[in-house]
């Protein structure tokens, strides 16, 4: 049996630029599960947005885990059991939504339940790609959420929140992330998780601390782990795992700490890899 933990990001690495999974990349983590690897999705986006990936990928059968909220939650594929868990507090949630209304282009999204919150439904392109992007469908049918108006964010929080998701258009979020983050610098996390997303969790949090959190008391050690990313946001778990791997569509930046660089989400960048780094799951390969 193989004792690999293969941890992958989902957009821009799992996902391919059709936010899909290819068959090949499929294939291939579910015959690793099959020789006694474990599967961990850890992505910036909720609990309810990776539970269908991973039941795609079969982990629901391996003890897979989800590491969501950019690592503020880690949940137990198979038994649903929630395995650490670090969110904002009300007071820390109220803050960051009153500070964000001195911006007038950032737009926050918020979620309980099953739904997700924003200002203004209406409200919902950005400018992206040369075009306009409906942020507000996308991110609410990826996290599976009933989106609904609450002009008032910030009065509304009287509940935890696992993070702060905001949106605006990327020259916007470039020009103003230094501002939005100022009051908040020392206390919180504030990363970039995409060109259109900066967000805010508690201090601390990232996929790494949630991977050393719940890993190591399983017994699993930096060693066993082989980690694939393409943001920012992936960073600090590229260079926590034993083999850390940028996509050939990551950002320079990750690129310049991993171990290795693949090929891109469009090539089975994640199926290439682990092709070379544990063949004996592929033998018919």
């Amino acid at each position: 049996m193989v004792k690999k933990v293969i941890i992958m990001d989902v957009d821009g690495t799992l996902f391919n630029s059709e936010k899909k999974m290819s068959p090949k990349t499929k294939e291939a983590l579910i015959k690793a599960q099959n020789a006694g690897a474990v599967l961990i999705l850890a992505s910036g986006r909720p609990t309810s947005g990776l539970v269908d990936i991973a039941k795609d990928l079969k982990m629901n059968e391996h003890h897979g885990l989800l590491v969501s909220y950019n690592g503020s939650k880690v949940t137990d594929c198979e038994t649903n059991t929630v395995l650490f868990n670090q969110a904002l507090t009300v007071e820390e949630s109220k803050a960051v939504l009153t500070h964000m209304e001195k911006f007038d282009r950032v737009r926050p999204m918020i979620d309980k339940g099953q739904y997700m919150y924003v200002k203004n439904v209406f409200d919902q392109y950005i400018e992206f790609n040369g075009g306009d992007f409906n942020v507000y469908e996308y991110e609410s049918r990826g996290g599976k959420f009933n989106l609904c108006e609450e002009p008032d964010l910030a009065g509304f929080v009287d509940f935890e929140l696992n993070k702060i998701l905001t949106t605006a258009d990327p020259q916007y979020l470039q020009d103003n992330y230094e501002a939005m983050m100022e009051p908040f610098k020392d206390t919180l996390s504030c990363m970039f998780t995409g060109p259109f997303y900066f967000e805010f969790t508690a201090k601390g949090i990232d996929k790494a601390k949630a991977l050393d959190t719940v890993l190591k008391p399983l017994g699993y050690t930096q060693e066993d782990m082989i980690a694939y990313g393409d943001g920012h946001n992936d960073k600090s778990m590229v260079e926590y795992a034993g083999v850390g791997v940028a996509m050939g569509n990551a950002v320079e930046d990750l690129k310049a700490v991993a171990n290795e660089i693949t090929l891109s989400n469009d090539e089975d960048g994640i199926a290439e890899s682990l092709y070379k780094l544990i063949p004996e799951c592929y033998e018919t390969v």
